[in-house]
């Protein structure tokens, strides 16, 4: 039985809505884009209470002079989609220990701090992903000024700037810190590939997951460890989980046709962002367009619906590092709940999991190109690059990434 309660409710000011909530890994703060904007908020939920620390809006002159500024939404700039990443969120990223947050709208990089007025500078690249590196010493951003297949690492020491191998949508840590998950895609497929990190940078691993098309977005690791969720994509909205170290898929279905960042109501319009793993071992909470909560428990494959916020729809969800889940709506209010259910059997040691994956593969070459090194899965069928160039037929049952595969490989050259 799992009981959920509201521990506190804010409002914001103008009444839009966030499109995509992301708490900090260690510390009670969110930063939430909001829809339609290049808008920032940053929420403090200590002592279970909600508190607008600051908001500063990138498409304002003012912004770094010491005027935050809520924006006045007739002034903004129009709202272009198609220059930013799935869902039509700004880039931003979290220190993992530090209450540091960069954020880009692909022309200027914004440091905040709450020691004082957001810290404006031109972009190096237009970055449409950025990501700390767990020992917060580097910020890896992607795409740089090289083109999609690069990436940057920036030393936040030095200010030194070094060219890596491209990824996209986000990067994903292991609670373990000790294994990464990142996104490079195409509009025919996209690979899940696993990373773990050194020296600052990504040191890419040969097990990967593939994915059918595009749109994915950042790989979601369970609290425990043992699971990773993906959402997506740009033709459907699928939620597919994969067991560790196995990546053996446990779960994939589909919840609708996509909808625009912050509709509801309608058929197919679920959230953008509405997966969040709790802190029970294997519950994945969804949000549905209805407001309503999903709790699904991917080993036993059962669902409960919650109702813990009746009125306005949701607009995102995200899981806090201390197990409580936030709820933003469309009327504009951040809610933040408590989850409490049965005591869950002792989880193994934690990292065990990403311990055992690593063991069972290898670093990529760091030169060259990346596919020919790739041991490919999809959660139940495996290939190696050996079997992918001899590949000229893919069977009915096949996913439609090989049979794509299969028409171009047998496509006369030139």
């Amino acid at each position: 039985m799992t009981d959920i309660a509201v521990l506190a409710r804010a409002r914001a000011g103008d009444g839009r809505p966030a499109e995509r909530l992301t708490c900090h890994p260690r510390l009670p703060l969110v930063a939430a884009t909001a829809a339609g904007s290049r808008l920032v908020r940053i929420w403090d939920f200590a002592d279970g209470l909600l508190r607008e620390a600051a908001s500063f809006d990138l498409g304002l002159q003012g912004l770094g002079s010491g005027d935050p500024g809520h924006g006045d939404p007739a002034a903004q700039p129009p709202d272009d989609r198609s220059a930013r990443w799935p869902g039509g969120c700004l880039p931003l990223a979290w220190h993992p220990e530090q209450p540091l947050l960069l954020v880009t709208d692909r022309t200027t990089l914004v440091r905040w701090t709450p020691d004082g007025p957001p810290v404006v500078e031109p972009a190096p690249a237009p970055y449409g992903s950025l990501a700390f590196s767990p020992d917060g010493g580097r910020l890896w951003a992607s795409p740089s000024a090289g083109g999609p297949d690069t990436s940057d690492v920036l030393d936040l020491a030095t200010g030194a700037t070094t060219t890596a191998r491209g990824w996209d949508t986000g990067v994903a840590a292991h609670p373990s810190g000790r294994l990464l998950a990142t996104l490079v895609s195409d509009q025919s497929a996209t690979f899940c590939v696993f990373a773990r990190p050194a020296g600052g940078a990504m040191r890419q691993l040969r097990h990967t997951l593939v994915l059918d098309v595009d749109g994915y977005g950042t790989p979601l690791f369970s609290a425990d460890g043992r699971h990773l969720a993906i959402r997506g994509n740009a033709y459907f909205d699928s939620v597919d989980v994969f067991e560790l170290p196995s990546l053996r898929r446990v779960l994939s279905t589909s919840l609708g046709e996509p909808g625009e960042p912050g509709e509801s109501g309608g058929s197919g319009a679920w959230p953008y962002q509405n997966l969040a793993f709790g802190a029970a071992p294997g519950v994945l909470w969804i949000g549905s367009p209805t407001g309503t909560l999903i709790e699904l428990d991917v080993t036993a494959r059962s669902a409960v619906e919650h109702d813990p916020l009746p009125g306005s729809p949701l607009a995102a969800l995200a899981a806090t590092a201390t197990g409580h889940l936030l709820a933003a709506r469309t009327d504009g209010e951040l809610i933040l709940l408590s989850v409490r259910s049965a005591p869950a059997p002792a989880p193994a040691v934690l990292g065990d999991e990403a311990t055992a994956f690593l063991a069972s593969t290898a670093d990529v070459p760091e030169d060259g190109d990346l596919e020919p090194h790739l041991v490919i899965t999809d959660g139940s069928g495996s290939w190696s690059r050996g079997d992918l160039t001899a590949l000229t037929e893919a069977a009915t049952t096949d996913p439609a990434w090989l049979d794509l595969r299969a028409a171009v490989d047998r496509a006369p050259a030139g």
